[in-house]
């Protein structure tokens, strides 16, 4: 299984949702990124600490648009994640887990929805 550091290998400030907003984009490390890990069925653990931080646009841009364009079950078995912050990898499944269920209105447990 191949590890995959974004800090290092992608960039220690990730921010913003399209192309257009930047040169380390959800967008970008999803295109590059991500759907490679798909694509070439290579599983990898994306290690997550040491960046600044993730906002939730490049969160949702990455994981959550990865999921609206492949089967969930598919990412899982390719891709895990390691963070010392366990609260950030239950971000993102929660994105992938929103992007799946887009025709239910329910509204996430991080953004005071019950």
């Amino acid at each position: 299984m191949t590890t995959l550091k974004v800090a290092d290998q992608f960039s220690k400030h990730p921010a913003g949702r399209f192309l257009t907003d930047g040169p380390y984009s959800g967008e970008l490390f999803r295109e590059v990124v991500l759907e490679e890990i798909i694509t070439s069925r290579s599983p990898t653990v994306i290690d997550l600490d040491g960046a600044r931080g993730y906002g939730s646009s490049f969160l949702e841009e990455a994981f959550g648009g990865l999921a609206r364009k492949y089967p969930l079950s598919l990412i899982k078995s390719l891709i895990a994640f390691k963070s010392r912050d366990q609260n950030l990898i239950k971000r993102i499944e929660l994105y992938m887990e929103n992007a799946k269920h887009t025709k239910i209105k329910k509204k996430s447990l991080l953004f005071g929805g019950r």
